[in-house]
């Protein structure tokens, strides 16, 4: 099992940058494949991007390719997402998410999730 804890949100202008961390407890960080998944106010959540356990693999949702990055440092069991050139809606709260196995698929732990928000 894992727990996950995100951090790094805030407010930012349209044209800015967050990263956003995930920690996670336990060992076997590295054996997880690692996702990021964000909800907007009244919308369903919504798939952002993977990273396989190697970090070898990646995979981003159209609307952010070339401008999120995610990556993994299973020395210190984080996974982050680099967001540049935001955009108004991108406003989401932003949840971290881990599972054993592909990058598709249902996930089966979560974080507690971080808001990010974007202002025009």
């Amino acid at each position: 099992q894992v727990q996950l804890v995100e951090s790094g949100g805030g407010l930012v202008q349209a044209g800015g940058s967050l990263r956003l961390s995930c920690a996670a407890s336990g060992r076997t960080f590295s054996s997880y494949t690692m996702g990021w998944f964000r909800q907007a106010p009244r919308k369903t959540r919504e798939f952002v991007t993977a990273i396989s356990v190697n970090g070898g693999g990646t995979y981003y949702t159209n609307s952010v390719k070339g401008r999120f990055t995610i990556s993994r440092d299973n020395a210190k069991n984080t996974v982050y997402l680099q967001m540049n050139s935001l955009k108004p809606e991108d406003t989401a709260v932003y949840y971290c998410a881990a599972k054993v196995g592909p990058l598709f698929g249902p996930y089966d732990y979560w974080g507690q999730g971080t808001q990010v928000t974007v202002s025009s």
